[in-house]
């Protein structure tokens, strides 16, 4: 019997995450959600799933949240908050150990310790601090999401321009519910892992384009054009630079896929990518 509590609950990836656990649960095995919203989580969660306060803010109720729980799928948070994201986190694994649980599985970012990206910082200082609480650990080393790119995939689709700035750079996108699926049958392995490398199929912005039906124009563009369109159509200085530095990334290998863990976890193909852009268009 195994007490499991997945944080986020009210997210896309909690509520991916949750729905896959509890379809793997096991007879005895119990699945707790964990959110900040406890209203809306009730909502969203199986009715047969309790919810927890889930505040990364307040690491002495989340110790109270935790207790009794075997297994965490602790699912990182937004950056840009009033509390830091590396001050969250710590508050997560601090609760955890408080509450002694026995295995943490976090969502972390590609090859994250020697990720030069500016958002893979976090989730090496928070690799990092679940290394040091001694608690039996898989980091899921998440790439990028295909639902990232639904401005990208929209425009095209409604016959705009195809605009990137990412050359011929490859990332291995795969849907969040896929990469949700796969992190909560970690969380049922007797031995996993202690690193996931998951990424879907390396790939071209121009892949995606011509998985996209309909006639448009597929526009690579430099960084400073990509910044100066984001800038046109109302996007903040800051967040206009935050979404071209992921194409810097792309372009320069920084979610290169390094690992068939995604499928090998998942026991089954991805969605084919015509089937995947689909269901984001949908």
């Amino acid at each position: 019997m195994t007490t499991y509590a997945v944080t986020g609950a009210t997210g896309h990836f909690g509520q991916a995450a949750i729905k896959a656990l509890h379809s793997l649960l096991r007879p005895g095995d119990a699945l707790i959600a964990l959110a900040r919203n406890l209203q809306k989580a009730q909502k969203l969660a199986p009715s047969d799933v309790p919810v927890r306060l889930g505040d990364y803010d307040d690491v002495t109720s989340l110790t109270q949240s935790l207790a009794g729980i075997d297994k965490l799928l602790f699912v990182s948070s937004q950056p840009g908050q009033a509390v830091s994201r590396a001050d969250q986190h710590q508050n997560v694994v601090n609760a955890a150990k408080a509450a002694d649980v026995k295995f943490i599985a976090y969502t972390s970012f590609p090859q994250a310790p020697t990720n030069p990206a500016s958002l893979a910082a976090d989730h090496k200082a928070t690799e990092a601090m679940i290394e040091a609480s001694g608690i039996a650990h898989s980091f899921l080393r998440n790439n990028w999401y295909l639902e990232n790119e639904s401005s990208t995939l929209k425009a095209g689709a409604n016959g705009k321009d195809f605009v990137y700035a990412a050359g011929d750079g490859k990332a291995g996108w795969a849907l969040e519910r896929e990469y949700a699926e796969a992190a909560a049958r970690v969380m049922t392995l007797t031995d996993p892992k202690a690193i996931y490398e998951f990424a879907g199929t390396p790939r071209t912005y121009a892949d995606l384009a011509a998985a996209i039906p309909g006639e448009f124009h597929v526009k690579p563009v430099s960084d400073a054009d990509y910044l100066a369109g984001l800038k046109q159509v109302g996007l903040p200085q800051p967040v206009a630079e935050l979404i071209t530095s992921f194409q810097t990334l792309i372009r320069e290998g920084g979610l290169q896929p390094t690992s068939d863990d995604l499928t090998q976890v998942l026991g089954h193909p991805l969605t084919p990518l015509a089937d995947a852009i689909q269901e984001v268009l949908a």
